[in-house]
Parts: C-alpha cells; sequence; structure tokens
C-alpha cells in the first residue's frame, strides 16, 4: 500500500479522444464519412492526430490496442 508509484510515468502513452463534427473536416474527409455525422479522432499529448474512425468504442479499442492509455476530451 505504501509502494511510490510515478504518476507521470505513462503521460507518453496518453491520447486523447475527440468528437469531431464531419462538417468541420475537409471535404476529401467528408466524401468519406458515409452519412455520418461525427467521427472520432485519437490524438496524442503533444496534439498530433494519430487516428479518424467512425465511433467512439472503436477509437478506445484503437487506442488499447496500441499500448495508449485513452483518456476522453469533450
Amino acid at each position: 500500500m505504501n509502494t511510490p508509484y510515478d504518476l507521470n510515468a505513462d503521460v507518453g502513452r496518453m491520447v486523447y479522444v475527440k468528437p469531431i463534427s464531419v462538417d468541420a473536416l475537409p471535404r476529401k474527409v467528408r466524401d468519406q464519412a458515409a452519412g455520418l455525422k461525427e467521427l472520432f479522432a485519437v490524438i496524442d499529448s503533444e496534439g498530433q492526430q494519430l487516428a479518424l474512425v467512425a465511433d467512439r468504442n472503436m477509437a478506445l479499442a484503437l487506442a488499447v490496442q496500441n499500448d495508449y492509455a485513452p483518456q476522453p476530451l469533450h
């Protein structure tokens, strides 16, 4: 219970899952959105977009499968 743990150790492996309105995306991406109104971006701690997927669960699973710790971002 008293074992020290560095809470910042995994910060480099943290990503954010953010909903993105399809209307805010470039036309090329909107054309591929297949009628969806919202997509979900997986973004690293430096703000770099790593992925853009169709639903939140897919974004979370993608992050976990790639050894990232996903955090929701509103």
